[in-house]
């Protein structure tokens, strides 16, 4: 097929190459398309009986669009898939859809979860949004995305997934997941024309172990045993296997003091690691709790922008 001037278009030109293989047939339908242009006579006995007169033009859709073809099916698919849409979806006036995939919104505040829905690209927007019961749980303006990026992180199984880390240019950053996410990246960079590494980075724990936590009480507390994870989007988890939600749970930056206290512990180190917060005062203990604090204060220092990253 030839390939149209600039500000014209050209009528399709047939090529011939008879050491042609299935894949490089497959490959001019998809990128440059295929005219038949046919005429079959069958015959019995030498007497023609049935008579064939093809013509056709196979093609890949950006092919076909490309060269004024099946434009006017374009434009109705277009328009019914927006409205379509919109009964799920709002959608503005001239407001395409790009692609819809499987995905999710991470929810940062007193709850921190994961919640499914679906991602939604438009020529305007980035959206996650769920049907039943209609929510958009999270959306942003193509023209406020500063940069898109591939994470790798543990999931809840243990499983290793690729999530989606979205900047603003208020330099808030938002973790998305999709069914698809290197398409959804890619895809939202050709709108953007934002560059970035494809190479996902670890987000994975910066420490983690076991740990003690004093648990208040009336009779003034009681030390239980589990574990802590210290990452740099959960902040410090620190749960028991008979928990369900995490009693402990708090980002560096709310820690308004982190001190090596001397009493009594679990512990033969007889040292505990006192957090203080807004809302109280958190007691840890662990073998390697002054390494702990150390992390904690690193991390403190970057969040508030005096520490390198």
């Amino acid at each position: 097929m030839a390939e149209p001037s600039e500000g014209s278009q050209r009528a399709l030109e047939p090529t011939r190459d008879p050491r042609a293989t299935l894949p490089d047939l497959l490959e001019v339908l998809l990128n440059k398309g295929v005219h038949l242009d046919l005429d079959l006579i069958i015959s019995v006995a030498e007497i023609p009986l049935i008579g064939v007169n093809l013509r056709a033009t196979i093609a890949g859709i950006e092919t076909m669009l490309e060269y004024g073809m099946m434009r006017q099916w374009d434009e109705q698919t277009r328009a019914w898939v927006r409205a379509s849409m919109a009964r799920h979806l709002p959608l503005a006036d001239g407001e395409d859809l790009i692609a819809k995939m499987a995905g999710g919104h991470y929810q940062e505040g007193f709850h921190r979860t994961w919640r499914p829905g679906s991602a939604y690209l438009t020529d305007r927007r980035l959206i996650i949004h769920r049907r039943d019961p209609a929510e958009t749980l999270w959306q942003a303006p193509l023209a406020a995305i500063t940069a898109i990026r591939p994470i790798r992180e543990d999931s809840v199984g243990g499983e290793q997934r690729t999530r989606i880390l979205v900047t603003l240019e208020d330099g808030t950053e938002s973790k998305l997941s999709a069914v698809e996410p290197d398409r959804l990246i890619s895809l939202v960079r050709e709108q953007t024309g934002l560059t970035g590494d494809d190479e996902p980075v670890d987000v994975g724990p910066l420490r983690e172990g076991p740990m003690w936590y004093l648990e208040p009480r009336a009779d003034g507390g009681i030390w239980r045993t589990g574990r802590a994870v210290l990452s740099a989007d959960e902040g410090l988890v620190w749960r028991s296997p008979l928990d369900m939600r995490a009693p402990v749970r708090i980002q560096p930056a709310e820690i308004t003091a982190a001190e090596l206290t001397d009493v009594p512990d679990p512990t033969a180190d007889a040292t505990i690691l006192e957090l203080t917060t807004a809302d109280g005062t958190i007691r840890l203990s662990a073998p390697d709790i002054a390494q702990w604090q150390q992390q904690l204060q690193e991390r403190k220092e970057v969040s508030h922008g005096t520490g390198s990253r």
